[in-house]
């Protein structure tokens, strides 16, 4: 079969890496696609925000499955128009995409369906957002109710970071439309986790637990990034904690949205924080994590294109996804001064001798291709990626392959997967 997987970071390197092992693919196909994707799948010059086009080239090639990596393009409508179409789309619709397109729509969600959350207030005049903070006595996180790259959350440490995150959204327009409404919540306590499930609108099939690295630099300090960093499996949720979550927080959210007259067919990511009183929701995305994805599917070792199309076609009651029992991470690798301006067009060197290591594998996020060489041209760069027989020795192969790779003011975060060893 032919498929056509849409994005052009790591995450999408990482479905395109593992599609590509399937027995059923005939044909691969990304678009846009990044300098490292080149070698295993046809890149297409279409942007992931597209939507027309992307349904005419997969029209136009006889494309069976499209896989929408990114959450723009699924916010866009994408999936409605492909399905308009007859074209076999994974991913949900636009109305069930509101659970990432608005902090508002799920923190309202979770407030009518009792899902466990943090407390909040929403607010569209910034002197009234600051006034309520003026009158708390904990610290609260400031959030922009729409799509913001990941970076869209301030977790304040006073009242006076908080009155600036208000500003920063609402005044200065740091997010553009994102921060014309915001909420202010409660903050939370303990380790954060990502939960990735696949749904087919009834079923639900768990993918491995993951941990992500939010912050830029170690020890979860500075601003928020898209992500510097994950490991696979979280060791802080055992069984009966996953028992809890799903329970408590992931099918009372299926059912939510079904009251709701939408129908969730994709994947459903669920950033949790481990707090004292029990898992609560921080955000959902509706799409696959960056870089969780990249941890996570490495552990893969049935053909996990069949669960894809499952999920598309009502049937994840047949499937059971089989994992390699080792650890993964995946260190990213971004360009100094990110997640705020930096340079493009370094050239990168040490990729061949990085992915010739055990176990390991380069996934490419912002790269280019050039006359053979690469360059940079993202804030976030390269995933690099290893298993391991327990967590320790992942961070070990990982840290030994980024030390192979340079490119002038790249920047990475030295304590991906601590914590996992710690426990």
């Amino acid at each position: 079969m032919k498929v056509l997987v849409v994005g052009s970071g790591g995450r999408e390197h990482a479905l395109v890496e593992k599609i590509s092992q399937s027995r059923k693919l005939s044909k691969i196909y990304v678009a846009p696609g990044n300098g490292g994707i080149e070698d295993i799948a046809e890149v297409v010059n279409i942007k992931a925000d597209e939507i027309e086009k992307l349904a005419d080239f997969a029209a136009e090639n006889e494309i069976d499955l499209t896989i929408v990596g990114p959450e723009a393009p699924l916010v866009k409508g994408v999936v409605d128009l492909f399905q308009e179409r007859n074209l076999r789309i994974f991913g949900p619709n636009k109305k069930a995409a509101s659970l990432e397109a608005s902090k508002v729509f799920t923190k309202e969600l979770c407030r009518k369906y009792n899902i466990p959350t943090a407390g909040y207030m929403v607010f569209d005049d910034p002197k009234k957002a600051k006034a309520y903070i003026d009158k708390c006595d904990k610290p609260q996180v400031v959030k922009a109710d729409g799509l913001a790259a990941g970076k869209g959350v301030v977790v304040a440490a006073d009242r006076c970071e908080a009155k600036k995150a208000v500003d920063l959204m609402m005044q200065d327009k740091a997010f553009g439309d994102a921060g014309k409404r915001i909420t202010v919540e409660e903050r939370l306590y303990g380790e954060e986790v990502s939960i990735l499930v696949l749904c087919d609108g009834d079923n639900i099939c768990p993918l491995a637990t993951s941990q992500d690295h939010k912050q830029i630099y170690d020890e979860d300090r500075g601003p928020n990034t898209g992500g510097m960093g994950a490991y696979s499996p979280a060791p802080i949720i055992d069984d009966g904690l996953y028992d809890e979550i799903m329970r408590d927080i992931i099918r009372p959210t299926i059912n939510a949205l079904k009251e709701e007259g939408i129908n969730y067919k994709g994947v459903l990511y669920a950033g949790l924080m481990m707090t004292d009183d029990g898992p609560r929701l921080l955000e959902y995305n509706v799409r696959f994590g960056d870089p969780e994805t990249q941890a996570v599917l490495t552990r893969i070792e049935s053909d996990f294109l069949e669960a894809l199309e499952a999920t598309v076609d009502g049937k994840l009651d047949e499937i059971e996804i089989k994992w390699d029992k080792r650890s993964c991470i995946c260190v990213v690798i971004a360009s100094g001064g990110y997640p705020g301006s930096y340079e493009k067009g370094k050239e990168i060197t040490g990729l061949n001798k990085a992915a010739k290591q055990k176990d390991v594998i380069v996934y490419h996020a912002g790269t280019k291709k050039e006359s053979n060489k690469f360059y940079t041209s993202g804030g976030r760069v390269l995933g690099v990626t290893a298993l391991g027989d327990d967590i320790a020795q992942a961070i070990d192969k990982a840290y030994k392959a980024v030390e192979l790779i340079f490119f002038d003011k790249m920047y990475y975060r030295k304590d991906i997967g601590r914590k996992a060893v710690s426990r």
